[in-house]
């Protein structure tokens, strides 16, 4: 659905203003919304509303980014201080599933960018692929992400570990692909799903438990929120690795 000039359902012109996450946007209208600036316009990648703004002379369109959909939008739209994702990043997405996010992940680190896009299902990985072909800035790769040496002359060092995998040791396979592929001094950003991890205790006891196993693996979390209202019992932890020794 592409709306020219911005006018959501029809109405007046919608202004874009850029989000303080450098590489995010706002469009303003009737109502507002979160964008990215799309990579390849004139594509959609799974059904998501497309705004055509003319600025001077020229013609952007921005991709409709759904915080329902997404954990990393929900994260942005709850006030994380950080996703360490921008223009020219090079990224690490554990369990990039059909490539939803991992498409406004690729508007976001643009053309200078990359995304190391990890998925093991291979009906996922199908349509992964998909969003790759268009998308030169991403690089699909079918695997367990508890096996990161299978892909390892795949990827490089990337700055941000981005991780949504649900599975209940989510925090040892993010702390393997961090020792590999993760430059000391970067970052990762993990969306934790209480239920994968323990069914039954409290969510704030589960993400706390995820928290100390991150810390004894050099992962050192700096910040930590809930994605009410999006998704139920979720937590996205933001922190560094192997932080560079304070100066004395």
């Amino acid at each position: 659905v592409l709306f020219r000039s911005g006018g959501f359902k029809g109405g007046k012109s919608v202004i874009i203003e850029p989000h303080r996450h450098e590489g995010v946007f706002i469009a303003r209208g009737k109502e507002d919304a979160l964008v990215t600036k799309n990579l390849v316009p004139g594509s959609e990648v799974y059904g998501e509303k497309r705004i055509s703004v003319e600025e001077q002379t020229d013609k952007i369109e921005y991709r409709v980014w759904n915080p329902f959909r997404s954990k990393l939008a929900a994260a942005i739209l709850g006030g994380v201080d950080k996703i360490h994702i921008t223009p020219g990043s090079k990224v690490l997405y554990l369990g990039a599933a059909s490539g939803t996010t991992v498409s406004h992940v690729s508007d976001i680190v643009g053309p200078e960018g990359l995304v190391y896009a990890v998925e093991f299902s291979h009906r996922s990985g199908r349509d992964l692929i998909n969003v790759a072909k268009k998308r030169t800035n991403i690089i699909p790769i079918i695997e367990d992400a508890r096996h990161p040496h299978k892909y390892r002359m795949l990827i490089g060092m990337v700055d941000t570990v981005f991780a949504d995998v649900a599975q209940p040791d989510q925090a040892r396979i993010v702390a393997l692909n961090a020792q590999h592929f993760l430059k000391n001094g970067g970052h990762f950003v993990i969306s934790i799903k209480a239920s994968c991890i323990d069914s039954t205790a409290q969510p704030e006891s589960v993400f706390a438990a995820e928290v100390k196993k991150l810390q004894a693996d050099k992962l050192k979390p700096q910040e930590q929120i809930t994605l009410e209202p999006y998704e139920r019992d979720h937590a996205v932890v933001v922190g560094v690795f192997r932080p560079p020794p304070k100066a004395q």
